[in-house]
């Protein structure tokens, strides 16, 4: 089956308009041919300037829409690692420290968006000891800081780009089988994470 044609703005606005009711009342009375024309003319033209405000309301939208898009985007910046970590809130508390005890809430994506893990939909966050390679090497970096990464406070929400080599590298993760088609993580795959930390963790 071929897939949808997706539809811009405009187009979604023209489809809405009100379709022209092509019944009379029943209580109307027959027109004559000649109001019957001026009403024919006079539709034509109200249907002309629905149109036309249509399409100026959508040229507004599509200039509008992108720009709170592109507000919503957190520019990635590149490490010499080839982590590339962007703050979308920069916590207030206290700086993660290698060999601590702390909670964080993730959600892990695939580059096409598919999501692989969250511990947000488990409803509690992920307890681990940073710094020590108790998870892989880009969590690590992006919570304790290091190789030109500050570390992350307390509060603070970070988005992440990790390369396999900081990731699960050749062998992916959560296979099930020798096809790389059966893992969670395939193979030398890029993964994204949106990292929250939450504190520290009581031992």
């Amino acid at each position: 089956m071929a897939p949808a044609a997706s539809t811009s703005p405009l187009s979604r606005l023209l489809l809405s308009l009100p379709k022209p009711n092509t019944r009379p009342p029943l209580c109307a009375q027959a027109p004559s041919a000649d109001s019957g024309a001026g009403a024919s003319t006079k539709n034509v033209v109200l249907r002309r300037r629905e149109a036309a405000a249509a399409v100026l309301s959508a040229a507004l939208l599509s200039r509008v829409l992108p720009a709170a898009a592109a507000a919503d985007e957190c520019a990635l910046e590149a490490t010499p690692s080839g982590l590339a970590f962007c703050d979308r809130v920069v916590g207030t508390g206290a700086e993660a420290v290698k060999g601590q005890l702390i909670k964080a809430h993730y959600r892990g994506m695939l580059e096409d968006g598919t999501v692989f893990d969250s511990s947000y939909g488990r409803g509690r966050p992920l307890t681990i000891m940073v710094g020590v390679g108790e998870v892989i090497k880009g969590w690590d970096l992006c919570l304790a800081g290091g190789e030109g990464i500050p570390p992350m406070r307390v509060g603070g929400k970070r988005s992440l780009r990790l390369p396999p080599e900081l990731a699960y590298g050749e062998k992916g993760a959560g296979c099930r089988g020798w096809e790389p088609t059966s893992c969670v993580i395939p193979p030398n795959s890029t993964l994204l994470f949106d990292v929250e930390y939450v504190g520290r963790a009581s031992s």
